[in-house]
């Protein structure tokens, strides 16, 4: 490690359950963010800044001046962007050694498939039941791990699902089509800050699975309240009819 990564990244050199073994660990990893709104605006910047080597980001949408509060990559001169286009110049800027590949089109299954294939861990920053469905499909057949997040009007979820051990859940144990609720931060709203914590948080995750430490979300649901401040863990069975992994 170069003597400008060992300040850089000193704070986290200097905790035990990462030091420059995990620090080294996290630069040859790859992580796939689909989405980059609220939650992967806030996901990828931290994992660029903690040292993730290479970042596989895919949007096909361009910023809009409604983005800006929420998604903290972007400024008013972004405006009309692609999302990837944008999110690559505000890493790099901010992580210069950081590989990214940026993936501006929407993916079909097989697409998908070779794309996660690639990775260590893929977050899903999406905000649609259809996209969720097909990324926990796809990590199913590849047993690549999962941080599904989402969050409105003042509630934040996360779950972290590991395809890579034997018996754990699924995206499709917990949702089903018939539980999925359509609405969406544009009908119903969303607090700002809600978003970059589940953000942070799926980071968080993504990071304790890239340097191998275990984690309490594993299996579960992270539901956080932001009018009370309050969360809560709920344990994630496993569906024996499950359509994607049983």
């Amino acid at each position: 490690m170069s003597e400008d990564n060992e300040l850089r990244f000193s704070r986290q050199l200097s905790l035990p359950q990462i030091g420059s073994a995990g620090q080294a660990r996290l630069a040859k990893c790859s992580v796939l963010v689909v989405g980059l709104g609220g939650l992967g605006s806030t996901a990828s910047l931290y994992a660029a800044n903690s040292g993730v080597g290479h970042l596989l980001i895919n949007d096909f949408d361009r910023v809009d001046f409604s983005n800006l509060p929420r998604q903290i990559l972007f400024t008013p001169a972004n405006v009309g962007e692609l999302k990837t286009a944008a999110t690559t110049n505000a890493l790099r800027a901010r992580n210069p050694e950081l590989a990214v590949t940026e993936l501006n089109r929407r993916l079909g299954e097989a697409q998908l498939i070779e794309v996660i294939s690639q990775c260590d861990v893929v977050l899903d920053c999406t905000d649609n039941f259809a996209s969720r469905t097909r990324i926990n499909k796809a990590c199913v057949a590849t047993s690549t791990p999962l941080i599904s997040g989402a969050a409105i009007r003042f509630e934040g979820q996360l779950a972290v699902f590991r395809p890579d051990k034997a018996h754990g859940p699924c995206y499709n144990c917990l949702y089903s089509e018939q539980d999925e609720n359509l609405e969406n931060c544009a009908g119903q709203g969303i607090l700002a800050p809600v978003v970059g914590t589940i953000g942070c948080m799926m980071t968080t995750e993504a990071i304790k699975v890239l340097i191998g430490l275990d984690s309490e979300l594993d299996g579960k649901l992270w539901v956080y309240d932001g009018l009370t401040g309050l969360s809560r863990n709920l344990k994630i069975k496993r569906r024996a009819d499950c359509p994607a992994c049983s």
